[in-house]
């Protein structure tokens, strides 16, 4: 990558572009941008260098070796005479040299108040140093015209620096809502259930910063076969304090099966995903509420730039109340919301949707003083569909009520993952109301499985006689279990008895994993009805989807 390169060099380009990686956030919007500007063209060579001196440098080479992109010491620009330098961190020491210096915001505009690492004071995110400014090397991408706005009051010496293209990211959010439904398969979302996203960005005065606990608090109180939940973790958090320290402290929630989206890429999927999004200040909770997501904001932080267009969400979004119902809110939110509720904020944000990359490939040509190519103006790409970011929960707290005001009895089963219990539950308004501690046979936690009242199977017995022996072997091994379960292949389930009896359930309408007709067992156990050749109806919480029907009926233990 020095001045003799060329000797060495397969493609030879006519003009070479430098991409300034400073921190993951900023990198990772290059990385998803870039190569459908430059698709194609043996015109131009790329040369990634790394700039060291961001407090959020941790894990950018990581980033880039993963891409696939060589990198050059921040030192060596000096030896590379680029014809453009392009970065998406406004905070990068810039080489002396004429060449312009493209920035390209790594969120919605410039929004909040960041400590300057120059300084002891704070600076605005987004806009570059005056000096480089006043060099007029200097262009900065804006996604709107109010953008424009904001900088000439706050950095009168933008006037004539600004490109207005637009946010990829938001068309790419945008045109992906076709797939919404792969994403949620691949998150593990059921037909059935609500998917609640917690955004937050990096700071004390974000939502993890204020609330670390929200997360198990909200796991505890939607109950897990009607819920799932999420996290969208600012990539500054990962880079500052680790992914070590992050699951440490958010260690009940990830064993009860929380959905915590990678740092990079795959945040975007998840998001679209998402029935509700819990938010605060950041851009992601911009991005979902102009995606039609209902909102619900957590917390606030006075590093927000008033005026802004995440400030007028401030104003009119509903605040959740974190010492409230949270499930109660989240349903409340869904049931309230209109697709347009946002409509006023989404036109305040992003200037004609849909047309960022064209207008920023054309500007990068123009810097790079290359005819733009003659092939189809880029459009927005549909994200790809996420890898599961969560492990399967182990053990329940399962709530069951029964009611009998019917020929068949109604059996309400609730399951909450027990590793959140302590932060709470919400229980059911029923009379007959009985709780049992549930675990999977991989439940790593002995002390959970020697205390639990119902095991259960995770995989299927292939046979009868395999999930018989199954049955009897676990009641024999934990003595304080009162039931084990097991499903068969081929549908069905086998519930044994502590007194030796075991019980075939079938259910109409849906596959069910043996939790719940362990579940409709147990509660008819403790109200003391009969288990032979019984009608069960199992409704499952609130049921969104219509009631099972379970039939039970005694099996030889030896069969």
């Amino acid at each position: 990558m020095g001045r003799d390169a060329h000797r060495w060099s397969t493609f030879r380009g006519e003009r070479t572009l430098v991409i300034a990686a400073r921190t993951v956030t900023s990198t990772v919007r290059v990385l998803e941008t870039l190569p459908e500007l430059l698709r194609d063209d043996a015109r131009v060579t790329v040369v990634f260098a790394y700039d060291p001196t961001s407090a959020f440098n941790e894990g950018v080479l990581d980033l880039l070796h993963a891409a696939g992109c060589r990198v050059a010491p921040w030192e060596q620009l000096g030896q590379i005479a680029p014809d453009l330098i392009l970065s998406a961190s406004e905070n990068i020491d810039v080489p002396e040299g004429d060449c312009p210096v493209l920035v390209l915001p790594h969120g919605v505009g410039f929004q909040k108040f960041v400590p300057d690492s120059r300084s002891p004071h704070e600076r605005l995110s987004g806009a570059v140093p005056d000096s480089l400014l006043e060099s007029g090397r200097a262009w900065l991408a804006v996604s709107h015209p109010a953008q424009e706005e904001q900088l000439l009051a706050t950095h009168p010496k933008s006037a004539g620096h600004t490109l207005l293209v637009g946010d990829p990211c938001f068309d790419e959010l945008v045109s992906s809502r076709k797939r919404r439904r792969a994403y949620r398969e691949a998150l593990g979302v059921a037909e059935h259930q609500r998917l609640v996203m917690v955004s937050s960005t990096w700071g004390p005065t974000s939502l993890l910063g204020r609330f670390p606990d929200l997360l198990p608090r909200l796991i505890a109180q939607l109950p897990c076969d009607e819920y799932r939940v999420g996290a969208i973790v600012h990539p500054n958090v990962w880079s500052a304090h680790g992914a070590w320290q992050i699951r440490t402290l958010q260690a009940s929630a990830l064993d009860a099966g929380l959905l915590l989206m990678p740092a990079v890429h795959a945040w975007r999927s998840a998001l679209v995903a998402a029935d509700v999004l819990i938010g605060d200040h950041g851009s992601v909770t911009l991005y979902g509420a102009a995606s039609g997501t209902p909102l619900l904001l957590a917390a606030y932080g006075d590093d927000a730039v008033p005026g802004t267009a995440v400030h007028t969400l401030s104003s009119v979004a509903p605040r959740l109340d974190t010492r409230g119902s949270l499930r109660r809110q989240v349903e409340d939110v869904i049931r309230e919301h209109t697709p347009q509720r946002y409509a006023t904020v989404t036109t305040q944000a992003f200037a004609e949707p849909g047309h960022a990359l064209a207008r920023l490939r054309t500007a990068l040509y123009r810097l790079l003083k290359l005819p733009e190519p003659s092939s189809l103006p880029p459009t927005p790409p549909v994200l790809p569909v996420p890898d599961p970011p969560a492990a399967p929960v182990t053990s329940w707290q399962v709530t069951t009520g029964i009611t009998e005001d019917t020929a068949t009895p109604t059996v309400t089963v609730r399951r909450f993952p027990a590793t959140v219990t302590a932060y709470g539950t919400t229980l059911p308004e029923t009379a007959a109301l009985f709780t049992h501690l549930a675990c999977a046979d991989d439940e790593r936690d002995r002390r959970l499985t020697e205390s639990a009242s119902v095991l259960v199977r995770r995989r299927p017995a292939s046979v009868t006689v395999e999930a018989l022996r199954w049955i009897g072997n676990t009641l024999a091994e934990l003595p304080g279990s009162l039931l084990a379960a097991s499903a068969v292949s081929g549908g069905g389930c086998l519930v044994g008895l502590r007194d030796g009896r075991v019980v075939e359930a079938a259910a109409t309408g849906r596959a069910l994993d043996a939790g719940l007709p362990a579940a409709v067992v147990y509660a008819l156990l403790r109200a003391g009805l009969s288990l032979d050749d019984a009608q069960v109806a199992l409704r499952i919480g609130d049921s969104r989807y219509e009631d099972v029907l379970l039939r039970l009926r005694p099996t030889p233990p030896t069969c």
